[in-house]
């Protein structure tokens, strides 16, 4: 009787030192801008009381990182999003190729869906909506995608390209080759992304996407830091502007 007494109390010993572990690992984990999934914490999120430990599996961590728009913020599954280029979905109507986009969309809140190569960019539509609100459930979103087994796009979902074709003359070419090896790098570490709409008349037209579409220094990239590129490699450049889609025009004239 004594034996089992000692055992008891030595199980129990283990199962609350454990917990006390798990609990310090997901405050860390919390801390550092990581978010742990609901499943790794055992039947509603708490660690069984049972005096068989039962080890978490950590399946999937998900960060966060801040993007010069205050309105965007950048999510890193961990785990590639897109195989190729980025796709940029301005509303709900534009994610019918995107499984992932759509269910994003569902959550009150969030007005534009970026997708990345291994990030995922959500704008929220209300600059006084706290993300505190709504980042658990795009962390949820995201999880339940990852684990469904669906595709991130429809396999025939045609993809925006700004790389250099054989229809493009020399400078065409040549601006496409920057875009692509030194400015869109760059703009996509802040959660965006710049694509090529035109060249004429010495102009450069660019769509901004993602974090970039309504950052409040968009217009100090543009002209400081992608004009000043393209004008010191391509003499034929005179001036970049930006391409603005007519949904955005609308939108940005209901504000005004």
């Amino acid at each position: 009787m004594a034996s089992y007494c000692r055992l008891g109390r030595l199980f129990n010993l283990c199962a609350s030192k454990s917990a006390r572990l798990a609990h310090s690992t997901v405050q860390r984990c919390q801390s550092a801008g990581l978010h742990w999934t609901a499943n790794a914490t055992g039947v509603n999120k708490r660690w069984p009381r049972s005096p068989i430990l039962h080890i978490p599996v950590r399946s999937m961590f998900i960060q966060t990182k801040d993007t010069p728009n205050p309105n965007s913020l950048k999510f890193l599954p961990g785990r590639m999003v897109l195989e190729v280029g980025t796709m940029d979905f301005a509303a709900p109507r534009d994610a019918y190729c995107s499984p992932l986009a759509r269910q994003l969309f569902r959550i009150d809140g969030v007005k534009s869906v970026f997708l990345g190569p291994d990030f995922i960019t959500i704008t929220k539509a209300d600059a006084g909506l706290e993300w505190k609100v709504i980042k658990p459930d795009v962390f949820a979103a995201i999880m339940d995608f990852f684990t469904s087994g669906l595709p991130v796009v429809n396999e025939d979902t045609p993809q925006a390209d700004t790389a250099p074709s054989e229809d493009d003359d020399e400078v065409v070419a040549m601006i496409k080759e920057l875009l692509d090896t030194r400015i869109r790098p760059t703009v996509q570490e802040d959660g965006g992304d710049v694509v090529y709409r035109g060249f004429e008349d010495g102009i450069v037209k660019l769509k901004l996407q993602g974090s970039c579409t309504s950052c409040p220094s968009s217009i100090v990239t543009l002209k400081s830091g992608i004009q000043n590129m393209l004008q010191f490699y391509v003499p034929e450049v005179e001036s970049v502007e930006q391409v603005k889609d007519e949904d955005e025009v609308v939108e940005q004239g209901v504000q005004a």
